[in-house]
């Protein structure tokens, strides 16, 4: 693919990006990613969809019932982009932290970023100064655009250099009372589409997170191979969905997604099933995405209106639920989908669950069915544009159909981790190893096993149980922690914290909720322990190295 020099003055992405021979292999054999060398996907997401769609349609949605037409959504998008540019002096390539709950101003904001031509860090509303301030310092984040609800953790990180610019708030230098003074278009920096778009973070197993860098072609060639190919939208569509932008699996499926397509996306956060059901009846949401654990939940909260109403809510592989008639396309991915929850789903609204893995390195989905060609119980075939194959622990040989191995995957889009040494782990013989075992089965399709490595998935959620017990080391009671996953059949897994606390420290109930309180002001909620379990010694081997098999084990027995 040809390239053309890069639009970013400040070079730091550029620079930070690992050798050209430590990336995987790419490929470009779909008519559809054959990009142009310059290329903005803000303005290919906003501005050309406009001029194949026309401004009056519906873009983004709120709850409580706002709507922005198209022509809407890019008025206020150029007005920000001037703010960034000319009010706050962010030139193309600095990094700009996107905080706040999701919502059609984080959307807005995301896409200004794009058009100025500079890098988004998107992240989790939720996230404590602590997990901030290391994002910030990785990152060499300049900028911060933050919901004025979400400002007290990102000014606690007291991140260096930082200067944030709240939206939302009362204050004469808040964001969008900024934007009303700049009521013009905006023209899209020319960026080269190789240029960094965006860092996504994720965490390791070690749990020092690793920021994954990807370009502005890789935002459109996700909407191109999985949504296109796979999910099929169309522009009459309203997609809907759980998980926040500040995951590339929400960024995808609730803004690049639909707004390639031309059409609409409800923008809004829901504490529950319950929620997110009367948001579906509500609004008529046609695409949701969400996570196992969300669809298990969901059903439960369907047998529980069933029962409340004395019917059965739905017929075996029929029609849908009363209110959920407008669903159409139900995607799942975050973590494994059960044959069970594929089949009572099927049972009970007449859908065909569409499963999917994806990655961050990855940016969203690359296993994948749909339609007649689920099978359930595996998670599908390599979406087009990408290949897959099952390979030994050395990354390159390939095992027979129905052993398991580690997964390997390659494709349009690659990991390109910010100037971090598991880049060599991740890529290897120019293929992606995403630490999941899988069997490829004879007929061609991969059927999960689990995962490869100690990262803990709970309802979709990646967590490093590493990340986790150093939060808990912070405490002063506490000598020794070790966390693992136990399976739960709501969420996949739960996690469990074996704590080794100081002689004399009380232990007890009333301990282990000081313990997870004082984790939840240290870490993401999502991330702190569900059981906490206090042990007198953690298992090690001879040379001290601590046996996660054998808390795993003691948990299940």
């Amino acid at each position: 693919m040809e390239t053309v020099p890069s639009a970013h003055v400040d070079t730091f992405a550029r620079d930070h990006l690992p050798p050209r021979a430590q990336w995987p292999e790419l490929l470009f054999g779909l008519p559809e990613l054959r990009y142009p060398p310059r290329l903005n996907c803000g303005a290919e997401l906003l501005d050309r969809t406009i001029e194949r769609y026309g401004t009056d349609r519906p873009a983004l949605l709120a709850g409580d019932g706002e709507v922005w037409s198209y022509g809407e959504l890019r008025r206020r998008v150029d007005a920000l982009a001037h703010v960034l540019t000319e009010d706050l002096g962010v030139v193309p390539g600095n990094r700009v932290l996107l905080r706040g709950p999701t919502g059609p101003w984080l959307a807005a904001c995301w896409l200004a970023v794009m058009k100025a031509g500079a890098v988004a860090v998107t992240v989790l509303a939720a996230q404590r100064s602590h997990e901030l301030r290391t994002l910030c310092e990785m990152a060499r984040v300049s900028h911060a655009l933050c919901a004025a609800s979400a400002l007290e953790d990102l000014v606690k990180a007291e991140a260096p250099g930082l200067r944030i610019t709240p939206y939302g708030g009362e204050g004469p230098d808040d964001l969008l009372r900024l934007a009303e003074r700049h009521p013009g278009p905006y023209g899209a920096v020319a960026t080269a589409a190789d240029d960094v778009a965006l860092i996504a973070f994720t965490s390791g197993t070690t749990g020092r997170p690793k920021g994954c860098m990807h370009f502005h072609r890789d935002v459109l060639a996700i909407a191109d191979t999985f949504s296109a190919q796979v999910l099929r939208p169309r522009p009459d569509d309203l997609f809907a969905g759980s998980p926040p932008l500040g995951f590339t699996f929400g960024l995808g499926g609730l803004l690049v997604f639909p707004l390639r397509a031309g059409a609409a996306t409800l923008l809004e956060q829901w504490s529950g099933p319950d929620q997110l059901l009367s948001a579906v009846r509500r609004h008529r949401v046609s695409v949701l995405f969400t996570a196992p654990t969300a669809y298990r939940a969901m059903l439960a909260a369907l047998d529980e209106q069933a029962a409340g109403s004395g019917g059965t809510g739905g017929t075996a592989g029929g029609g849908a639920p009363p209110g959920l008639s407008s669903l159409r396309r139900c995607v799942s991915a975050g973590e494994n989908l059960p044959e069970a929850t594929w089949r009572a789903w099927y049972e009970r609204t007449g859908l065909r669950l569409i499963d999917g893995i994806g990655a961050t390195e990855m940016l969203h989905i690359f296993l994948s069915a749909a339609d007649a060609a689920i099978r359930p119980g595996t998670t599908g075939l390599p979406v087009p544009g990408f290949e897959a194959r099952v390979v030994e622990e050395d990354g390159s040989t390939p095992v027979p159909d129905g052993e398991p191995g580690l997964l390997a995957v390659r494709g349009p889009v690659g990991c390109r981790y910010l100037a971090d040494e598991r880049q060599r782990t991740y890529v290897r013989s120019g293929w992606n190893i995403t630490g999941d075992t899988y069997v490829r089965e004879p007929d061609g399709y991969f059927r999960y096993v689990a995962r490869a490595d100690d990262m803990i998935i709970s309802s979709g959620y990646n967590i490093a149980g590493p990340e986790v017990e150093a939060a808990l080391l912070r405490h002063p009671d506490v000598l020794e922690a070790a966390v693992v996953g136990r399976p739960d059949e709501r969420r996949g897994q739960a996690v469990v914290a074996h704590v080794v606390l100081r002689p004399g420290a009380p232990r007890g109930p009333e301990a282990a909720e000081l313990l997870r309180e004082f984790t939840k002001a240290e870490l993401s909620p999502f991330k702190c322990p569900r059981e906490i379990v206090f042990s007198d010694a953690l298992p090690r081997t001879p040379t001290g190295k601590l046996q996660r098999f054998r808390l795993r084990q003691s948990d299940l027995e």
